[in-house]
């Protein structure tokens, strides 16, 4: 584990604990599975690529991108995301949460057909995602969702925060994208995980162990001894 810590901050006790999906939670980024399956893998993946470092609108590289999956059957489509594992430590560091009694959500850019499955594995307490369209059991092209502007992370977040009557001061974040920055900025705490350099600069601890089992001793560090 590597830890580098950029700021000295007063850790509150956490309540809840907000994670990224996309190489994350999962070991990949469902979009270019769904490419994989399509055929345009290079293409997705490469606008992938750059729309983590921050390069590219999120918006316009998410609609390009799901543009390119226009014709894929979705049986083929939930075929492609069924074999999608796990990140390593992903059970154990949900374990734990669970044990110290922290509300836990998914906030992903990604799609339900694969969100659900994971948010119900890990038992999650809140899972926000997209949807693809589907006609005649193929994807048209097109998707809908509570998370298809730049900031919509950071409002769907506030309003998680909100519900449980807490403050961001008790939450962490955990992610690995330009798209996370937003909610790194508001919560209390926050972690890049496996991420672009983009996100260093935000994040209070970040972890090039590809294990999730790394973030324990994180928040372990947060309990009262």
């Amino acid at each position: 584990m590597n830890n580098i810590s950029n700021t000295d901050s007063k850790k509150e006790r956490i309540k809840l604990i907000v994670f990224d999906m996309d190489s994350t939670l999962i070991d990949a980024e469902t979009i270019d599975e769904l490419a994989r399956a399509a055929g345009v893998f290079d293409k997705v993946a490469e606008i992938t690529n750059n729309a983590m470092a921050g390069e590219i609108n999120y918006k316009d590289a998410l609609s390009t991108r799901v543009q390119l999956l226009k014709g894929l059957p979705l049986k083929t489509a939930q075929e492609a995301v069924n074999g999608i594992p796990l990140m390593p430590g992903a059970e154990d560091l949900l374990k734990y949460a669970k044990s110290m009694g922290y509300i836990t959500a998914m906030i992903s850019g990604g799609f339900r057909l694969i969100s659900n499955r994971i948010g119900e594995i890990l038992q999650m307490d809140y899972v926000i995602s997209n949807d693809l369209v589907i006609e005649d059991d193929c994807l048209t092209g097109e998707f809908t969702g509570p998370l298809i502007a730049g900031d919509s992370k950071e409002r769907v977040f506030e309003e998680i925060v909100r519900e449980n009557n807490i403050c961001p001061e008790e939450c962490v974040v955990i992610g690995d994208g330009a798209n996370d920055i937003g909610i790194f900025k508001k919560a209390g705490y926050s972690i890049a995980f496996n991420s672009k350099p983009v996100l260093h600069q935000y994040a209070n601890v970040v972890i090039t162990d590809k294990n999730l089992r790394a973030i324990i001793p994180v928040l372990e560090s947060f309990e009262p001894e």
